[in-house]
């Protein structure tokens, strides 16, 4: 059976950087809470960040750029805030390492979490095309990561996922 590394603000816990949610309703994820497939995890929180916290927007590059030491994460203070992020990168990565975790769900928008897009580093509301830190680091380490928006595709790949692995059992 499959297991997935999912955004705790996915599932309900107000653990985004304005203390809210970003609960994602499904009776598949359900499901799935139930047959205990899903890791729920939250980068930011593990890596000692507190909830509030200030907005944070990768600045200068793209995540990669990020986690070679080449772009920063700034608070909208003017914080840089890069370690604690990279700091998360790792953690997401290390727990679904320890979890077999082949696909994550995570938020996107986020510099720690987006997986398709991200804010420009402005503060100004625009977004571009773009991934967050631990989304980066876990597909360099060969886990699929997918957007709350693709939870069609999540659910396609974990069934063909689960299929393959009956296959090979028998």
């Amino acid at each position: 059976m499959e297991r997935i590394l999912v955004s705790a603000c996915l599932m309900g816990y107000a653990v985004r950087y304005n203390a809210s949610d970003k609960a994602l309703i499904s009776e598949t994820l359900v499901r799935w809470r139930a047959e205990q497939r899903l890791i729920i995890h939250c980068p930011e929180l593990a890596a000692g960040l507190n909830t509030p916290r200030l907005p944070a927007e990768i600045r200068g590059g793209s995540a990669a750029h990020v986690l070679s030491g080449a772009a920063r994460i700034i608070e909208s203070d003017g914080h840089d805030v890069t370690q604690h992020y990279i700091l998360a990168a790792w953690l997401a990565l290390r727990t679904a390492q320890e979890a077999n975790c082949r696909f994550a769900l995570l938020t996107d928008g986020s510099p720690t979490c987006g997986s398709r897009r991200i804010y420009d580093g402005s503060f100004s509301g625009q977004q571009l095309a773009g991934q967050g830190v631990a989304a980066a680091l876990l597909r360099q380490y060969g886990i699929e990561v997918f957007a709350e928006s693709q939870l069609a595709e999540l659910i396609h790949r974990v069934d063909d996922a689960d299929k393959c692995r009956v296959v090979d059992a028998g």
